[in-house]
């Protein structure tokens, strides 16, 4: 599992449901939340046992500012997320599931359109898909990936 600790630390969204809150952030153009807050919301306490059915993707510590300091935080993926959902199925879970796909991460990601920073996306070609840098609204694309975008070069 991989650290990340920026300088600062990232300030993760605060979203809430039924009186409970959900910190999540926005790296890469990848939702990430709270394992504690996920489990929380799961009426589970997310163990390491639990933590085990999960990739190595599916989960990050990171640095994070919460409650005004900054601590090490263990993050899912949204891919990560649904796993756990999945597999400690509950009927309430999937009303957290839509919750999650309708409200949070489409705000999640309309902040992210807003700001300066790149963000990668996908870029459907003829013959094959690109992953693209947004910048300033301009779309970058890696100098290797060009003889897929012009066969001639």
């Amino acid at each position: 599992m991989k650290m990340l600790t920026p300088d600062p630390p990232f300030t993760p969204e605060v979203f809430t449901r039924h009186h409970q809150q959900l910190h999540a952030i926005l790296i890469d153009a990848q939702a990430w939340f709270s394992a504690r807050d996920i489990g929380h919301l799961m009426g589970l306490h997310l163990n390491e046992a639990l933590l085990r059915k999960l990739d190595p993707d599916q989960q990050q510590t990171l640095t994070a500012t919460t409650h005004g300091r900054a601590a090490s935080t263990l993050m899912l993926s949204e891919s990560g997320v649904y796993a756990m959902l999945i597999y400690h199925y509950c009927p309430e879970n999937r009303a957290l599931r839509q919750w999650l796909t309708h409200e949070v991460v489409p705000a999640l990601r309309g902040k992210q359109q807003a700001s300066e920073s790149p963000a990668l996306s996908g870029l459907a070609w003829s013959t094959a898909s690109l992953s693209v840098l947004r910048w300033r609204n301009e779309p970058w694309i890696r100098l290797r990936d060009m003889p897929k975008v012009l066969p001639g070069v």
